[in-house]
């Protein structure tokens, strides 16, 4: 049995984020995941104004009757949701730090995908997998990939996405909708990526906090590194240690920017303090466009 707390936290973002779905994603999500392809569904006699490449031509031999074949759209989809539960997400400078981020998000695209009858999984990685949900259908299923990115608490503070992404391609053959949530602070996972990106449909959530890319001027400030716990004291008013900071950011953010450009990978930065649902929402939006 859950504590109550817990079950009324779940209950508060099942809540928060059917809302979200409902009125911010309604049909954004089907009409962007189409699924695989169609299948055939049944054959049925010709009525005036169907397509004649669609007749069956077999049966016409056969009959001496025009019939058409009727395709349906094959939905079923699988939702893979690879989430970053390294040390560095417990962070945030306004009232979510990135892991809350990160499971609220997991939550909204969670029942966009049951909503439209989909699969969904889950890895919960640092710098190992910790845990491996395989996907399923249904809300109890979906409650318990909540339940699990809420509330688990990781054995390791480190950050290796490569890994989680070599476990994607090993253990999910067929391809899948695969949504990446994650800081990006991690280096070395570009040719992994690269190989999940043509075998899948790979969809990248960067969760970024304001202070990462600009600190205050506030003096001295000691700071530790949440993932490898080193500890360093800089003066923020100064002008370089500014500037160092900015240009490191930039740097790092350019160089994912090529990696994704060069291999068409769809990439939403997401900030927090600010409405997630906004840029997911602007994305969909886009992306239908694009395939439309």
């Amino acid at each position: 049995m859950l504590p109550k707390e817990i079950l009324q936290k779940i209950r508060r973002i099942q809540i928060t984020t059917n809302r979200l779905v409902n009125e911010s994603l309604a049909g954004e999500y089907h009409s962007v995941f189409k699924g695989r392809g169609m299948e055939f569904d049944e054959v049925r006699e010709y009525q005036h104004g169907d397509d004649v490449r669609t007749i069956d031509w077999n049966v016409f031999s056969r009959t001496g009757r025009p019939y058409v074949k009727r395709y349906v759209e094959e939905r079923e989809l699988t939702v893979m949701l690879l989430i970053d539960t390294s040390a560095s997400g417990s962070f945030g400078s306004i009232d979510k730090m990135k892991s809350d981020i990160e499971a609220e998000i997991s939550a909204l695209l969670a029942f966009s995908a049951i909503k439209n009858n989909d699969r969904v999984g889950a890895i919960l990685f640092t710098d190992r997998v910790e845990k491996f949900i395989p996907p399923r259908r249904g809300s109890k299923h979906v409650l318990r990939v909540i339940r699990e990115v809420l509330f688990y608490k990781p054995q390791y503070r480190g950050t290796s996405i490569q890994t989680a992404v070599e476990l994607l391609n090993l253990v999910i053959h067929k391809r899948a909708v695969v949504f990446l949530i994650s800081d990006l602070l991690d280096q070395g996972f570009e040719q992994s990526l690269k190989v999940a990106n043509h075998k899948h449909d790979f969809i990248i959530l960067q969760i970024i906090d304001p202070l990462e890319k600009r600190l205050p001027k506030i003096g001295l400030l000691e700071i530790r590194d949440a993932e490898t716990g080193e500890i360093a004291c800089i003066d923020t008013s100064l002008s370089w240690i500014q500037s160092t900071i900015r240009e490191n950011w930039e740097k790092n953010q350019i160089r994912l920017q090529k990696l994704f450009e060069s291999h068409r990978m769809d990439h939403i930065t997401i900030e927090t303090g600010t409405p997630y649902d906004v840029p997911l929402t602007r994305f969909f939006k886009e992306r239908a466009k694009r395939i439309r």
